[in-house]
């Protein structure tokens, strides 16, 4: 593993002990200190300094990049230099080029490329997948997402953070955020056709966007409108799917309840997520490398939201 920040703890790095016939052997990181307490705290017994060596190591089969986004690209061309498979965190890249080329370089050289949407392996959405495609709520007619986040205390402080510096996230919070939805309903409706979007600093607290609108048609006719801004009063998380017969609710990044409403009839699926989010998202992978069961998110389907991305920001 390349990096050993928050998303780490907690979300990915301890799943990779939990999956069967996996091991999480080392992990690199810039800062030795930092690097040293992580591996101590999760039981990794190698800790490197400089991510060359670990990439380049014999006994390492497979690499796990988690780190910010504007390294992704040079260190997975390394990854697939190596001939080794990758796991990138979303993300892939923070344009749409840098993704293409990520994904030409392994697909060169016909290696497995994963990227850590790990909504496309949770049950609680692939449930609302069982529901679309049972026709549950009839013909999908259109999808809504609101997404509200009120400014942070760094953020108010003005204090630098890499995902607010629009020379790593042009789209700030958007970036880091919004990917996650778009690249789920990527997955329960099919590709995007056509895609338009506007952005706009209102706050001037960074340098990246703080608010973002976008609207869009999956080719299978499904329109689509999403907002997004990170300067208002309150949290927000609703997406609303609108069917011929019915619709179905649901949040992208809170537990709450699933709400399908179908004819007359109104239920409430509770669904929780497991500690390690990434856990079935890892699994997955081993299924896919053992098994030969194919991975829900891959570099060509991140690709895919990297594109979506670039046409909202106009980038």
């Amino acid at each position: 593993m390349i990096g050993c920040g928050a998303v780490t703890e907690v979300k990915s790095g301890p799943a990779y002990h939990k999956v069967s016939n996996f091991t999480l052997a080392a992990v690199m990181r810039r800062d030795q200190v930092l690097a040293q307490d992580y591996a101590q705290r999760h039981n990794i017994e190698t800790v490197f300094a400089d991510a060359d060596v670990l990439i380049n190591d014999p006994m390492i089969d497979a690499i796990y990049i988690a780190t910010p986004p504007d390294s992704h690209k040079e260190l997975a061309l390394k990854v697939a230099q190596a001939g080794k498979i990758c796991c990138v965190e979303k993300p892939l890249a923070p344009n749409y080029a840098d993704c293409q080329a990520i994904v030409a370089a392994f697909e060169a050289a016909q290696l497995p490329l994963f990227v850590a949407y790990y909504r496309r392996s949770l049950p609680r959405f692939n449930h609302i997948k069982q529901l679309l495609d049972d026709g549950e709520i009839g013909d999908i007619r259109h999808i809504s997402w609101h997404l509200n986040k009120p400014a942070n205390p760094m953020d108010l402080s003005q204090q630098y953070n890499w995902r607010t510096d629009k020379t790593i996230a042009a789209g700030g919070y958007f970036d880091d955020l919004a990917s996650h939805g778009l690249d789920l309903f990527g997955y329960l409706l099919g590709d995007f056709a056509s895609v338009k979007g506007i952005g706009i600093n209102q706050q001037h607290l960074y340098t990246a966007l703080d608010a973002v609108s976008a609207c869009w048609l999956h080719t299978n006719g499904v329109t689509g409108s999403g907002s997004w801004n990170f300067g208002g009063h309150s949290w927000q998380d609703k997406v609303v799917i609108y069917g011929s017969q019915g619709e179905i609710r649901f949040s992208v990044f809170d537990e709450a309840p699933i709400e399908v409403i179908s004819g007359d009839k109104e239920q409430q699926i509770i669904i929780e997520n497991p500690t390690n989010i990434q856990l079935y998202h890892i699994d997955n992978m081993r299924k896919q490398l053992l098994e030969g069961l194919p991975h829900p998110s891959t570099g060509k389907t991140a690709a895919h939201t990297g594109w979506v991305m670039s046409q909202i920001l106009a980038i």
